[in-house]
């Protein structure tokens, strides 16, 4: 997999969002096919494997400003994008603030061996890194201190993902499958124990724009009578969790 755009340490972008079935995603992936060309950071269709293990406070107040809809809210992550090798103490990940401030998402990263990644955001240890990725890491160290950060959710998907041309730069649309999410254990080193985020024929739908959507994607959206939705994959994740705890709950007690 190429590193050439994953390497790219800051966006600012818009991000609408569309929670749409796999027949869906398959006829808007042709009709956009035209305009759009696959991500070449994955296979030749676009398509490659994430991996993100989510930080929180122990009161989830990351997730109730998503849930109250908190118009400046931050998330701290570790995001891998998988090739099928093992992961090590020395594979490179990404550490990750991922900020909205209003209606513009901002996401901020550093590149760094996975134990040093863990030692930054679990041990609150400063590692080893380059100069131009000094403010950023002392950004995470204080994020983590100040609202006690630790280990919250794995997020696991398949992306399938399509880039604009020269014409629309910037422009990305990605289609997210095979949504799953585990509360344990919160390692990405250990074999996945993962439960389904969404039904298994649900995709959710992601346009990043630097400005504003092309006439002729917004267009083709509404002549799929597609619509946005709120929806955050870690929220989803939270939510999933309390719910299915809550069902524990009421199944052992009716024993």
């Amino acid at each position: 997999m190429s590193q050439l755009s994953h390497m790219i340490r800051r966006f600012n972008r818009f991000e609408i969002k569309y929670q749409i079935s796999l027949q869906q995603a398959e006829a808007f992936k042709h009709a956009i096919q035209a305009y759009l060309t696959p991500d070449e950071n994955g296979e030749s269709s676009g398509r490659y494997s994430l991996a993100s293990l989510y930080y929180d406070s122990p009161d989830f107040r990351c997730y109730w400003e998503k849930i109250d809809g908190i118009k400046f809210r931050r998330k701290l992550r570790l995001r891998r994008y998988e090739t099928g090798e093992p992961l090590t103490p020395d594979t490179p990940i990404f550490v990750e603030i991922k900020q909205r401030v209003d209606r513009v998402t901002q996401k901020r990263r550093a590149l760094l061996p996975y134990a040093q990644a863990l030692s930054l955001c679990t041990d609150r240890q400063m590692p080893d890194h380059a100069s131009e990725d000094r403010v950023f890491l002392e950004e995470v160290l204080a994020f983590a201190w100040q609202y006690n950060l630790q280990p919250a959710s794995i997020v696991r998907y398949e992306r399938q993902a399509f880039i604009g041309s020269q014409y629309d730069l910037g422009l990305r649309v990605t289609f997210d499958s095979a949504l799953t999410h585990q509360q344990s254990p919160l390692t990405l080193h250990t074999p996945p124990a993962s439960l389904p985020l969404l039904p298994a024929d649900q995709v959710v739908m992601e346009i990043k724009v630097n400005e504003r959507i092309p006439y002729w994607l917004t267009e083709l959206l509404a002549a799929h009578n597609l619509h946005t939705v709120r929806i955050s994959k870690y929220a989803q994740s939270i939510t999933t969790a309390q719910n299915f705890s809550t069902i524990q709950s009421r199944a052992a007690l009716s024993l």
